[in-house]
């Protein structure tokens, strides 16, 4: 939605305007507030930050139009101001124009002309907004990454390493935090994301510690990858920390964590999936060993490390495990055998 604001002391402005807009505004894409002069159209835009443009008249009573835009341009540069004015000689113009307005309207008011400026006014706000969203990602982003990084993916290197696409033989688990839905139910977001981050954080730093690799975040659920070398024995490793770490928790009377585990091993493909439309792709890996994974997590119980029949067979020797049964998996014809690792 855009907040435009109207500062005129003609009474029938905000009927005409009201009746002119009248369908945008009840299709809430444009909402006008009214000010009688400058004076009470700065104590509007002081007190809300969430304006975009000012349609100003000049010749108003206790502060005048010139006056209102000066202020609005030394203290609130984003906004963009339209100056309607009856005194449309070329003096008053170029005044207006010098001191920072960014179209100049005569009066009577031609409505269709004002429509017209009123979306070129919109253009130009929504690009501002855009160029800031831009900064403010890439500054966040520099908080985060690494200079050498930031300067690999802007190189040819990287936008060639975006197709390449295999095949890998690796490990994936997925990780829930059981019953943490409830949480969230029940307690302000500040503290919800508070909790979950803290619970990433431990759970991350096991991750790593095995060389493994956060693929994503999914709700309260870590996907992670782990490749090389006995990539199955560091990820069942890596869980078994896991449930350590959280154990290992002071007592929280709000949440005591659990997590679910699911752990396949096998071939995926790996490579950059998502949409080049909104620019959102992500490194990662896909396939039946992957999906098999998320729906063994799915029947496994708090502090419960689960994997199949052809993991169990490959790390029987090294680690204790516990026979569950047979389950029926989701897209799967046949049952399967479910093993826990037990340490």
């Amino acid at each position: 939605m855009i907040k435009i604001l109207v500062a005129d002391d003609e009474p029938d402005m905000e009927a005409l305007i009201r009746q002119r807009f009248r369908q945008k505004i009840r299709e809430n894409e444009y909402e006008f507030v009214f000010a009688e002069n400058g004076r009470i159209a700065l104590e509007h835009l002081r007190a809300h930050n969430d304006f975009d443009i000012v349609l100003s008249d000049i010749n108003m009573p206790e502060m005048d139009g010139l006056t209102l835009l000066n202020k609005v341009c030394e203290e609130l540069p984003l906004i963009k101001s339209v100056i309607i004015s009856a005194y449309g000689d070329i003096e008053n113009i170029r005044v207006a124009m010098n001191n920072g307005a960014f179209d100049f309207i005569t009066k009577p008011v031609n409505f269709l002309d004002l429509e017209k400026t009123l979306e070129k006014t919109i253009l130009s706000v929504n690009h501002i907004k855009k160029t800031l969203q831009a900064i403010k990602e890439n500054d966040i982003l520099r908080m985060y990454v690494d200079e050498n990084v930031l300067n690999f993916m802007n190189s040819r290197a990287y936008t060639e390493s975006l197709t390449e696409n295999e095949n890998i033989e690796a490990t994936v688990a997925f990780i829930d935090i059981c019953g943490f839905t409830a949480i969230s139910e029940k307690q302000s977001p500040n503290i919800v994301v508070h909790h979950l981050n803290q619970y990433f954080d431990v759970m991350v730093r096991d991750i790593i510690a095995h060389d493994g690799i956060v693929d994503k975040f999914i709700g309260d659920c870590i996907m992670a990858v782990f490749k090389g070398e006995y990539h199955l024995d560091k990820g069942i490793e890596a869980c078994l920390d896991i449930k350590k770490s959280l154990a290992a928790l002071p007592d929280d009377e709000l949440f005591s964590p659990k997590v679910s585990i699911g752990i396949n091993s096998g071939e995926m493909v790996s490579g950059n999936i998502g949409s080049a439309t909104l620019r959102r792709l992500d490194f990662t890996v896909i396939g039946d060993t992957v999906n098999t994974a998320q729906r063994i997590q799915s029947i496994a119980q708090p502090n419960q490390i689960l994997v199949n029949q052809d993991c169990y067979e490959k790390i029987k020797k090294s680690f204790q495990c516990n026979r569950i049964g047979s389950f029926k998996l989701k897209n799967k014809a046949a049952e399967i055998t479910v093993y826990e690792i037990l340490s």
